[in-house]
């Protein structure tokens, strides 16, 4: 992650990652291109409404933008690949899962099921941010996958009510999953009639299609929840399938003793990515009921 110090930097940032003028910006938040010049020289802040349209616009998460938009700003780390902050250098890494489990059972209002299609449009939004995810999900994917597996599809959100994660899971089939693993089927090419009813299934397969959240501490509120639906699941044969490339979650996957079943680089190569795109595979029985 890298530290930023002022809200000038930022943007400064946001127009180079992304190919953007001062002018293109300027257009998008409907102000002289004078203003977006004071801001990035630090010379005007944000007001309140502008700060609003910075986190639609750019996507950025609040507490970034509200930290360094300020009289004396709160210095933050910030990394845009992964739309990940954190308040201090010490708390960048993830959490360990053991810390996570042993605190699995608390709980935060602020994390509830995906239900709008303003949650939806915020999580094809943050999805596109992972470079392994190519095409934008479909809606009604979505909406098919909360009829199937409402315990999983969640969404989280920071106490002003901005958006700030959300997991998405696929509940498939052992022959859908196969050919996922296989590589014979690509999961943007997944339609609703590869979705099961997980409680009929001998081995269930839960496929994270993607988990995301713009810090640790809503990381942990967002796999706690996904641990304590699989505690309590009297199924205990599942299979959890995560495809990602997100080098922050590698670790953290094998930590819970996930196999990797494969890695493509090739890919990686094709789409710019810090790391490979990885399938993880588990059954996280062993893992939950240890002490």
């Amino acid at each position: 992650m890298k530290k930023y110090t002022s809200l000038g930097e930022l943007i400064i940032d946001f127009r180079s990652l992304n190919n953007t003028s001062q002018a293109d910006l300027a257009a998008k938040f409907d102000v002289d291109i004078r203003t977006i010049i004071r801001w990035e020289k630090n010379e005007t802040l944000l007001k309140p409404d502008k700060e609003e349209e910075m986190v639609n616009i750019t996507f950025i998460p609040y507490q970034v933008i509200r930290n360094l938009n300020a009289p004396v700003s709160i210095p933050i780390y910030y990394d845009f690949d992964l739309r990940k902050y954190s308040l201090s250098e010490l708390s960048n890494e993830l959490p360990d899962p053991n810390w996570m489990k042993s605190k699995m059972e608390y709980g935060t209002e602020r994390l509830r099921a995906i239900k709008h299609d303003s949650d939806i449009e915020d999580i094809i939004k943050c999805s596109l941010v992972q470079k392994h995810i190519s095409k934008p999900i479909r809606k009604d994917l979505i909406y098919k996958a909360i009829e199937f597996l409402p315990e999983l599809n969640l969404i989280i959100f920071d106490t002003s009510g901005y958006y700030s994660g959300h997991c998405v899971f696929f509940p498939l089939s052992q022959k859908t999953y196969q050919k996922i693993r296989n590589k014979t089927l690509k999961e943007e090419d997944l339609s609703e009639h590869n979705f099961v009813n997980y409680k009929n299934e001998e081995t269930p397969v839960f496929y994270a299609y993607d988990i995301n959240a713009d810090c640790n501490e809503n990381i942990y509120y967002i796999t706690g929840a996904i641990m304590k639906f699989l505690k309590e699941l009297s199924n205990k044969k599942h299979l959890f399938a995560s495809y990602t490339s997100r080098h922050d979650t590698y670790e953290i996957n094998e930590k819970l003793g996930a196999t990797m079943v494969w890695e493509d680089k090739q890919e990686q190569a094709k789409i710019k990515s810090k790391a490979p795109p990885r399938l993880y595979e588990h059954n996280f029985t062993a893992f939950l009921e240890s002490k």
